[in-house]
């Protein structure tokens, strides 16, 4: 069995970890754009065109089912995708999980790139599955570029810029871009109040790897000895994991092989940091 995943850069970890802890014995196949990036600014047509690269690119190793493991890619070319894909390749979505984080209750707040703050589709999700609950979008520009590039100075500011317009009452977050999922806890230590409830996560790594396999009609078998391999595609070229992912627990486990492995079943659902990975993955 082979699972590729797709999306602008290193924003994809998240869920192909979700991946592996369930099927270790998957083959990954990780396809990226990193001589694109940022998507966020660039047209709906350009967004498009390079989606469509990157995806033809996972889909020349020939793989049983391409998760879209990018919001903003998710929201503006999911469409154009699924319509020179499938269905010889199903395609599977990650929109923001706006749905379960309103069933939680509010206020929430949603973090996402200014490409998919305000769009029609996410404004589409909160008045669908959140009109009766307190909804607060947060543009977070900057951010995730500077997860992608591992920028500590960058990704201290663009944190608290963002944390800076949540309002103090917020009991969720949304994590509306993929990358957001790779510094879940600092999130959480900027936005979390002294004498409020937690704050609960919401992201969509195990979701989107859970209807991945649904869609393929197999069941998660976390305890497989088998090792599956790891394909790292950037801008069309075989290469490794670029060296910003090594900065994150998540592309550390991936690079590791079995120990790596070994780690992600110790860590279980919750995972390294709680998250509560809900329904964000689209059929």
């Amino acid at each position: 069995m082979k699972i590729a995943l797709m999306d602008a850069g290193i924003g994809l970890l998240a869920a192909a970890v979700a991946v592996r802890r369930l099927r270790p014995d998957a083959d990954l196949v990780l396809s990226s754009d990193p001589d694109g990036m940022p998507w966020g600014p660039r047209s709906a047509q350009e967004l498009t065109a390079r989606s469509l690269a990157v995806a033809e690119a996972a889909a020349a190793h020939r793989p049983d089912v391409l998760i879209v493991a990018c919001n903003t890619a998710s929201v503006h070319a999911l469409p154009a995708l699924r319509a020179r894909l499938e269905p010889d390749l199903p395609v599977i979505g990650t929109v923001p999980a706006v749905k379960p984080a309103a069933a939680g209750g509010g206020p929430i707040a949603v973090w996402a790139t200014p490409a998919t703050t305000g769009s029609p589709y996410q404004r589409g999700l909160i008045e669908e599955f959140a009109a009766d609950v307190n909804v607060t979008e947060v543009p977070c520009p900057g951010l995730a570029d500077a997860v992608e590039h591992a920028d500590e100075v960058a990704l201290g500011r663009a944190i608290a810029a963002a944390a800076e317009r949540t309002p103090d009452e917020t009991r969720a977050v949304v994590l509306g871009c993929t990358h957001y999922e790779l510094i879940a806890e600092r999130i959480r230590a900027a936005v979390q109040r002294p004498g409020r409830p937690p704050l609960a996560l919401y992201g969509t790594a195990d979701a989107v790897a859970t209807q991945a396999l649904r869609r393929i009609g197999q069941q998660p078998t976390a305890g497989t000895p088998d090792e599956g391999t790891l394909t790292v595609i950037l801008s069309g070229r075989e290469e490794e994991l670029p060296p910003a992912a090594w900065a994150y627990d998540e592309g550390r486990l991936l690079q590791m092989g079995r120990r790596g492995r070994d780690r992600l079943l110790q860590m279980g659902r919750s995972g390294r940091d709680r998250l509560l990975l809900s329904s964000g993955g689209r059929p």
